[in-house]
């Protein structure tokens, strides 16, 4: 079997953590993991560790980097697949951000760790494991963005974080995984739609996320209109609507060419203009929001801050929340 090229990115996160005696988890002065992956049939590893940061503190200039990094070393070592260890309270957002700026046909995996290195059961080893078999798998190729974690192989677009402790948190809400890792290797059921990437050097674009609840109104709207406000995405109830009280400031806000993304705080379904009602989704299409095609927010608001990035035309924004 030839030996295959394989960048492996540490970021930090509790994949690269200590738990102390107090059984407090914090990052160490290097990643536990090195010492364990040094010795791998087969595959060439080129490990770098880019950053040694809590997921929390991961920002979108870090995605960015990631991503640019990447690029900038794709062909000097004529790669076969990339692994990137990242923590788990942002690696979904990473992940999402790379499948919508990257644009190779190599497996790019990221995975995680919900126990540190030495607790016991830790399923960080286990997942990097796991994630390498998958990056120099050929059938991983042309897949996007893939997140592997608890033997299950994931898209970024779909994936996120269901539980805050339990090893099984990444989920695919809907559509479930696109394939499994095991003993006899890798195995996929399920190819997913690749849309053309963004094509993204910089991050100039300020976008909020807010989430709406029973009895909102204008008031935290207004208070961003304040602000710089390139763009934001509401997490409305149910299939896209608001309560009305929100009204007079979305109408505000479209009036400033200020674009509204519209999700649903349900992680099933899509937002849908069906209601006809005040603040009813019918009533937003027509006021110009973007109704996003199964995006969660967090998502969303990464998809727009990098679709502003290449275009201001609201026709242009709902085809790129179309796909």
């Amino acid at each position: 079997m030839p030996t295959k090229n394989v960048l492996l990115l540490h970021t930090g996160g509790t994949i690269s953590m200590h738990e102390d005696d107090s059984g407090e988890v914090r990052p160490g002065e290097r990643n536990p993991l090195v010492d364990y992956i040094k010795q791998i049939p087969n595959v060439n590893l080129i490990t770098e560790e880019i950053f040694h940061l809590p997921s929390p503190h991961i920002t979108p200039d870090n995605m960015l980097y990631i991503k640019d990094f990447i690029e900038r070393t794709i062909n000097t070592y004529d790669l076969n697949g990339i692994v990137i260890t990242h923590g788990t309270d942002t690696l979904e957002e990473t992940a999402f951000f790379l499948d919508t700026t990257l644009d190779i046909d190599i497996p790019v995996v990221l995975t995680g760790a919900m126990r540190s290195s030495n607790e016991l059961g830790s399923d960080g080893l286990y997942n990097l494991l796991s994630s390498l078999k998958v990056a120099t798998s050929d059938s991983a190729r042309n897949k996007g963005v893939l997140v592997v974690m608890n033997d299950e192989i994931h898209t970024a677009k779909n994936v996120t974080k269901t539980h805050t402790s339990n090893l099984a948190t990444f989920q695919s809400p809907q559509y479930g995984p696109i394939g499994i890792v095991n003993k006899g290797g890798v195995f996929f059921h399920h190819n997913p739609v690749i849309n053309a990437p963004l094509q993204v050097k910089s991050l100039t674009k300020n976008v909020y996320l807010i989430k709406a609840y029973a009895g909102m109104d204008s008031q935290l709207l207004d208070a961003l209109l304040t602000t710089k406000m390139d763009g934001l995405v509401i997490e409305a109830l149910g299939q896209g609507n608001i309560p009305p009280l929100m009204l007079p400031a979305i109408e505000k806000i479209t009036q400033n060419s200020i674009p509204i993304v519209l999700v649903s705080r349900c992680f099933n379904g899509i937002v849908q203009d069906v209601y006809g009602y005040e603040g009813g989704g019918r009533k937003l299409k027509e006021l110009g929001l973007i109704f996003s095609n199964g995006l969660n927010g967090q998502k969303a608001r990464i998809k727009l801050m990098l679709a502003l990035e290449t275009t201001q035309n609201h026709h242009d924004l709902e085809a790129i929340f179309s796909m």
